[in-house]
């Protein structure tokens, strides 16, 4: 099943519970606007090439649309509609003004030097300039994008707009980036664990995990967990796995990668098949990147107790079941990764202020955002009787159709 019936699959369920009118049921499923743009640019020896993008706004009844912008060849429509989608469920999980949106450009960006790079950004955003801005839909970093790639954006829309700082989140400190963002996803994440698993009465440093993914979002969770005497027993990433099971050195690690660029070769664990990383023996499975990677191939080999979805839709409603009925508790993306989403308001707050915080701050406010989600989720499991993902979708579902109904737009 792709992402966006999925998607639309929890969403309905979660309608259902929540015993929502059909009309309004149809005005939340259906994006507030979709955006198709051709972008064409002189590649670096002259010739030139054309690139399909996106920007899907799927609501607006809580605040500014939000969500990333992703550079990767499998950006298609339908998987941009779905993580709109997912981003306003989640900034509603999340409790912060914002609705959904979500773009991308259908490309590969190794294949892409970093002026074409450059050059395909300014021109996506000279097509979108109008239909984005501070107080409309404010974009951010995915898969494949990063700071840099917010900065162009930022320089550009201000060309037409005048300085706009809080036009985009993820930028470069230096341009107003906050403190504590590129961290962010990985620790809320970590926040996340440690509020899930206090209900069970345990702790992170008594726990094996594996982080399957070990970009951006992976490492700063392995990286914390390791900081917290949790023991990360294996890794992956597109370059291979390794494992050690009386726990990799994290650290060491990274600093073995950063030099080599890979994982494998590393003096402190083994190398294991990549595949075989989800169903490691493990407490804590953590997914950190692409969707759809437990299915229902694999689910029923799944060892671990707890999972944490750090990635967008990283289990397919089949696995879904499987891992239900074997009684694996599994942490909803739609609130265990959206600590991204959370520092990123927070740097559109100080954006707007003028005002910068520092780390400690940013960092207390993401833990108190990401436990108080967890207790009103929490509070809707009971309400409704339901497992941690519909207590994340009836939440989320919940306030946006709140806030829906206040406005007088579902008639």
């Amino acid at each position: 099943m792709n992402a966006l019936a999925a998607t639309n699959r929890n969403f309905r369920q979660a309608a259902r519970i929540l015993g929502l009118d059909s009309k309004i049921e149809k005005s939340l499923l259906i994006p507030f606007r979709e955006i198709k743009v051709e972008c064409t640019i002189p590649k670096d020896d002259g010739t030139l090439v054309s690139y399909i993008g996106f920007r899907v706004q799927h609501d607006n009844a809580r605040g500014p649309m939000k969500g990333g912008i992703r550079y990767h060849h499998e950006v298609e429509l339908d998987e941009v509609n779905a993580l709109a989608q997912l981003m306003t469920w989640k900034t509603a999980v999340a409790n912060i003004p914002y609705g959904g949106a979500k773009g991308g450009i259908g490309c590969t960006p190794k294949d892409l030097s970093l002026s074409e790079l450059e050059r395909l950004t300014r021109v996506f955003t000279q097509k979108i300039h109008d239909l984005i801005g501070i107080n409309t839909d404010v974009p951010a970093p995915d898969m494949g994008t990063n700071a840099q790639t917010m900065a162009w954006i930022l320089d550009e829309y201000s060309k037409f707009h005048g300085h706009s700082p809080a036009i985009v989140t993820g930028k470069p400190i230096d341009l107003g980036g906050s403190l504590g963002r590129e961290a962010a996803t990985g620790r809320g994440a970590v926040y996340a664990t440690e509020a899930l698993l206090a209900e069970y009465g345990m702790n992170i440093k008594d726990l094996t995990f594996a982080i399957q993914g070990f970009g951006n979002v992976g490492a700063w969770a392995g990286k914390i967990i390791h900081e917290r005497g949790g023991k990360v027993i294996a890794v992956s990433d597109i370059t291979g796995a390794i494992k050690n099971p009386n726990g990799l050195d994290i650290p060491a690690l990274l600093s073995h990668r950063e030099k080599t660029g890979k994982l494998t070769d590393f003096a402190g664990g083994d190398v294991m098949n990549s595949d075989e990383l989800l169903t490691h023996e493990c407490d804590v499975l953590i997914p950190c990147a692409l969707g759809g990677v437990l299915n229902r191939e694999n689910a029923d080999h799944v060892k671990a107790k707890f999972i944490i979805e750090a990635a967008n839709h990283p289990t397919d409603p089949d696995a879904d079941e499987i891992l239900s009925k074997k009684g694996v508790v599994i942490l909803p993306d739609i609130y265990a990764n959206a600590g991204g989403v959370t520092v990123s308001y927070f740097e559109w707050v100080q954006n707007i202020q003028g005002f910068m915080w520092d780390e400690e701050k940013v960092n207390a406010e993401l833990k108190k955002y990401m436990t108080r989600a967890f207790h009103n989720l929490k509070s809707m499991c009971h309400s409704h009787n339901c497992n941690l993902r519909m207590g994340a979708f009836t939440l989320g579902v919940n306030r946006v159709a709140r806030a829906t109904q206040l406005r007088g737009w579902e008639a």
